[in-house]
């Protein structure tokens, strides 16, 4: 189980280290090929020549792209100075960028906006697997029944409707019109934690709705599949109670797609909730690369990729191992 353990992460480090290189030709190298400076891009909309002058110095974008690459890949372990001569700006690990636009390290966003994140994606998360896996599990047990149509036809419509519409729609009723959750806006945990549920839950709700019914339809689709086969109907035929076939033999190798759709679900929502926190006005990373996209501002946008890409990374390496640990066939020999 340790060798499993141990190649799953070294080949996540590999993956990386290949979006890393990709995002960083995306951004250095493409605007070139394109006949475009990179400066201009990097230094925000419309820079004076002094600015585009400035921010290629400090970059270092007329060394060579390997240098520039080697650079930037320091940068994230051990920081970097961004030096134009008299004018230098020190970047402390994990450098990902420096924004030039709001003259702070790329990093320092991220950490003022990864709180919110992180308290939305597993707030949301905890409720879209309870309520939908719950639902799924339940309609797979009691099929062509009246629960299960209506189930499945709520979740239906669930997935049909877009975030950012269910969002306004509760926005409005539960913030404007009943004001049962007025003046919504994140609070740190630390400082309120009543407060920053009450006020995350409605996000919560929106995002919780559209993936319970997702889960609900994929657990009730796999729990059938369990239900049918040899070793279920084997179980039941020795007199097992139908708590031990359903608990024991059957939910357990059910879950397995769940998981699997879960941990890339998660590295998601953590990576940045865009809709869901535009529509409730919370600065997490979603919303801050939109904010960024819409300013230029560059160092930004490629700070917060390549972030998102390694909570992608490491969730798909934590449900490869938990995925073991559920299902015994795909245990390493």
């Amino acid at each position: 189980m340790a060798g499993f353990v141990i190649r799953r992460v070294l080949g996540g480090i590999v993956i990386l280290w290949l979006i890393s290189v990709i995002t960083f030709l995306l951004f250095f190298l493409v605007p070139r090929t394109l006949g475009s400076n990179p400066a201009v891009l990097f230094a925000g909309r419309s820079p004076s020549e002094a600015a585009i002058a400035g921010v290629t110095k400090k970059l270092g974008l007329d060394q060579p792209l390997v240098v520039q690459y080697w650079h930037f890949l320091k940068g994230i372990f051990i920081g970097r100075h961004f030096d134009a001569g008299p004018d230098k700006t020190w970047c402390p690990p994990p450098c990902f960028g420096y924004s030039f636009k709001n003259s702070e390290p790329v990093w320092t966003e991220i950490t003022r906006a990864l709180p919110i994140t992180v308290s939305l994606a597993f707030g949301a998360a905890v409720l879209f697997l309870l309520f939908g896996v719950g639902i799924g599990i339940l309609s797979a047990l009691r099929r062509g029944s009246v629960l299960d149509r209506a189930a499945m036809t709520v979740a239906l419509g669930a997935v049909s409707l877009p975030v950012y519409f269910t969002g306004l729609v509760l926005l409005l009723l539960v913030s404007y019109q009943w004001r049962i959750f007025p003046n919504i806006h994140y609070v740190a945990f630390l400082d309120n934690p009543l407060l920053w549920a009450r006020n995350l839950l409605p996000a919560w709700i929106v995002l919780a709705f559209l993936y319970s019914a997702m889960y609900a339809r994929l657990t009730r689709a796999s729990m059938l599949d369990v239900l049918g086969e040899d070793y279920i109907r084997t179980a039941r035929a020795k007199g097992l109670p139908e708590r031990t076939v359903v608990g024991k033999h059957a939910l357990r190798a059910a879950l397995t797609p769940v998981v699997t759709i879960f941990g890339l679900d998660l590295g998601s929502l953590l990576g940045g909730a865009v809709l869901t926190e535009s529509t409730f006005g919370f600065r997490g990373l979603g919303k801050t690369s939109i904010e960024a996209i819409s300013t230029g501002d560059l160092p930004t946008i490629l700070g917060v990729t390549i972030f998102a890409a390694g909570f992608v990374v490491l969730a798909n390496i934590l449900v490869d191992v938990f995925y073991a640990v559920v299902d015994p066939r795909v245990r390493p020999t």
